[in-house]
């Protein structure tokens, strides 16, 4: 799973997903990608559960790449824990995603193989994403 080598923040706010995204809505290394048509959080365990799906159908024929990084903090309460008390332990990592992030790539495999191992990819996903291909 991605998460980060170090932390400079324990806790961080959980901040505001509105609005589309100003950065990283061009595909830049592959041919075919996954778009976020919605906002969300994204953990590192749908990402990878993601990964998985693309490249056991692709059977390791192609290249993938991840776009996103689950570099956000996220922190939990043990349960059966009273209101207050401030946050709680370091639970995961997410990444928070807007609507027009490309969020994976791949490239080296055909139309419609990639369009299927995107689609078991997306069902992993939270949030309503689109197969894209690259314009030349």
């Amino acid at each position: 799973m991605l998460i980060p080598k170090k932390l400079v923040h324990r806790k961080v706010f959980r901040g505001n997903m509105s609005g589309k995204a100003t950065r990283g809505f061009e595909i830049n290394f592959g041919q075919y990608a996954i778009k976020a048509k919605e906002c969300g959080w994204i953990t590192s365990r749908q990402i990878e559960a993601a990964r998985r799906a693309m490249t056991r159908y692709i059977k390791r024929g192609g290249e993938v790449w991840i776009r996103i990084f689950p570099d956000k903090p996220v922190t939990k309460q043990p349960a059966e824990t009273g209101m207050g008390g401030g946050a709680g332990a370091l639970d995961h990592y997410v990444v928070p995603v807007k609507p027009g992030v490309i969020m994976f790539e791949m490239a080296g495999v055909a139309t419609d193989v990639a369009k299927e191992a995107m689609r078991l990819a997306q069902h992993k996903l939270p949030i309503k994403t689109v197969f894209v291909v690259k314009e030349h």
